[in-house]
């Protein structure tokens, strides 16, 4: 585990961390990824962890008078989800966000934290490299923008160096002459890796032919994710497109050529031959939803964050740096409306601190790995798995555990509804399925049963028992509104 965790309030501090502690220092934001990498073994040789969440401004998304879009690096999956810029003129990228993981891993992990993770399973990729995004990576000494295509050397390997930091993602908003779109295959709907991913983008041009106007399309880029060690351009299949109209044949053809520049491997999750098919689907689908003007609805107009009634995913500052270590590692932070103060936790979780050190024990550990939810507390307001959030990050921070949720010892209406609905089955998951229907019922006091669904999906209930979960939920919005 790492021994040091610094937060930092600016991008000087921490490039000069960077620059004085070399490949013995790694940023971390959403650290969804690296946190299990580095318990894992993965990552070895890391003691320093620099946690850039508290740095103003950088979490912004913006168009410049050029046409370019901007992602701060601390531009969350949730903030592109909810962003209206980003569905309107980057929809590809929208729908890969909010294909990642759950609520409570959106709200933590970064689009420039998937870009350096590297995976060629990484879904924002592919719609980013369809874009022609650019990335811009700074040093004590230098500036560097390098466009995405060059920024990757093989699997989880990128030209990024030790003392660098990937301040801005920027790429070309989409106009009224383009459509784009983005399909993920995967083995569930939530929490899974692709299969296969794929991005197209298609820009058009209206040519009259006799007293009817033809879409030709003027250029096409189809990428390709999950399939080879890097993200791929379908060379033959985008030139094919060129010059053409988008009716079926069109559309066959063009699937067939991507399926033949795929280059999958078989691992335990698929096989080579099904993941080639499956490219030659996904290619027909992208570009029949193209040619069909169905894309837009992939993403909810209003989607589920988590996030709260007028939190808006963004971190609680802090008035200076902090340093933790073994021998200087006190926490100050506020949970459940109490201060608390630890002088010991530096190399534990979030979950581990408020289990051993706060006696908080309602919240649980069950997978570690942030794909069960059983740990979900709110860290300045948002929904967060507590397991991939490093201990120190707690301090300066908001915090609220399951037994916060009570006020004045009279139940939360989602905790009462749970048990007059028997929601509560062997009761290890009910935690953290009532703190995300808590949230969603902050956020929408009156959800939909898809609205309900999308806010547990990052909580696994080992009993099977969904129905009954989601009737509390139900019965707890109806009670929150008799309230009202």
């Amino acid at each position: 585990m790492w021994r040091e965790y610094l937060n930092v309030t600016s991008i000087d501090e921490a490039l000069d961390i960077l620059s004085e502690r070399g490949v013995r220092a790694r940023l971390v934001a959403g650290a969804t990824d690296l946190i299990l990498e580095i318990e894992r073994g993965v990552r070895v040789g890391i003691d320093t962890l620099v946690d850039v969440t508290r740095i103003p401004g950088l979490d912004q998304i913006s168009l410049d008078e050029e046409g370019l879009i901007h992602l701060g690096p601390l531009v969350t999956h949730n903030h592109c989800v909810a962003s209206k810029l980003i569905r309107e003129r980057a929809l590809p990228l929208a729908q890969a966000a909010w294909e990642v993981g759950s609520p409570q891993i959106r709200n933590r992990g970064t689009i420039a934290g998937n870009l350096i993770t590297a995976s060629p399973a990484n879904d924002t990729i592919t719609p980013l490299m369809a874009l022609g995004a650019l990335v811009t990576l700074r040093s004590r000494s230098q500036e560097r923008i390098i466009p995405l295509q060059r920024f990757y050397l093989g699997v989880r390997e990128t030209v990024m160096e030790p003392d660098e930091m990937l301040v801005d993602i920027s790429f070309p908003a989409l106009d009224s002459s383009q459509l784009g779109t983005f399909i993920k295959l995967a083995l569930r709907r939530a929490q899974a890796i692709s299969l296969v991913n794929a991005a197209a983008i298609l820009t058009f041009s209206d040519q009259k032919s006799g007293s009817q106007d033809k879409h030709i399309i003027e250029k096409a880029v189809i990428t390709l994710g999950a399939v080879a060690p890097l993200i791929i351009h379908t060379q033959e299949a985008e030139n094919y497109l060129v010059g053409r109209s988008l009716d079926e044949k069109t559309i066959e053809n063009a699937a067939r050529l991507a399926e033949e520049a795929s280059k999958p491997i078989d691992d335990v999750r698929s096989s080579r031959d099904y993941r080639r098919e499956m490219v030659r689907v996904c290619t027909l689908r992208a570009l029949r939803d193209i040619a069909s003007g169905e894309v837009s609805k992939a993403v909810p107009e209003k989607p589920v964050l988590l996030w709260g009634e007028s939190n808006l995913g963004t971190a609680s500052i802090l008035n200076s740096s902090s340093k933790h270590s073994a021998d200087l590692s006190r926490i100050d932070t506020r949970i459940n409306g109490k201060e608390y103060t630890f002088n010991n936790g530096c190399e534990k979780s979030l979950l581990r601190l408020l289990r051993e050190d706060a006696g908080l024990i309602g919240t649980k550990e069950g997978c570690a790995e942030g794909e069960c939810g059983a740990c979900t507390v709110f860290l300045d307001g948002a929904a967060v798995m507590s397991c991939l959030v490093p201990a120190a990050r707690a301090h300066g921070a908001e915090i609220i555990t399951i037994e916060g949720l009570s006020k004045n010892g009279d139940l939360h209406p989602v905790q009462q509804a749970f048990i007059d609905e028997g929601a509560v089955q062997c009761g290890y998951c009910t935690p953290g399925f009532i703190m995300s229907a808590a949230k969603l019922l902050e956020e929408r006091p009156q959800p939909t049963l898809e609205e309900i669904q999308i806010s547990i999906t990052g909580n696994l209930c080992r009993c099977t028992g969904y129905y009954k979960i989601i009737s509390a939920i139900e019965s707890a919005s109806q009670m929150e509104f008799e309230d009202d």
